[in-house]
C-alpha cells in the first residue's frame, strides 16, 4: 500500500498540531500556580512531558522571574508554624531585617 503525499502531508500536520497543543499546554501550565500546574502534570503521562517536550528549558525561563539584584522582595503572606495566623513579609521589614532561607539543613 503506497501513502500518497497528501494524505501523508495531513497526517504530518495533524501531528505538529498535536505536539505545539502538547508543548503550549505545558507551557501554559508552568505559568500558573503550583497548584494549578501539580494537577495539570498529575493527568499527564509521566515520560511524556520530559520526553517530548524541552521541559528544562522551558520550566527554567517560566520559573525566571523578573527581579534584579538590589530590588525590593515581593510583598506575600505565610502561616506560621503553630497556624495561629499568617504573617506578611511588609510587616516585618518595618521592623527588623528579614532573611529568607530556602532549603532544609537537616
Amino acid at each position: 500500500m503506497k501513502l500518497s503525499p497528501s494524505i501523508l502531508l495531513r497526517a504530518l500536520s495533524t501531528l505538529l498540531f498535536v505536539y505545539i497543543a502538547f508543548v503550549g499546554l505545558i507551557w501554559w501550565a508552568m505559568h500558573q500556580p503550583p497548584e494549578t500546574f501539580g494537577r495539570v502534570m498529575s493527568r499527564m503521562p509521566a515520560p511524556a512531558a520530559f520526553l517530548l517536550a524541552p521541559f528544562e528549558t522551558m520550566w527554567t525561563h517560566a520559573r525566571a522571574g523578573t527581579l534584579q539584584p538590589g530590588d525590593p522582595a515581593p510583598d506575600f503572606s505565610l502561616m506560621k508554624l503553630d497556624k495561629t495566623e499568617r504573617i506578611q513579609l511588609s510587616s516585618l521589614t518595618a521592623e527588623q531585617p528579614v532573611v529568607l532561607v530556602f532549603g532544609s539543613y537537616t
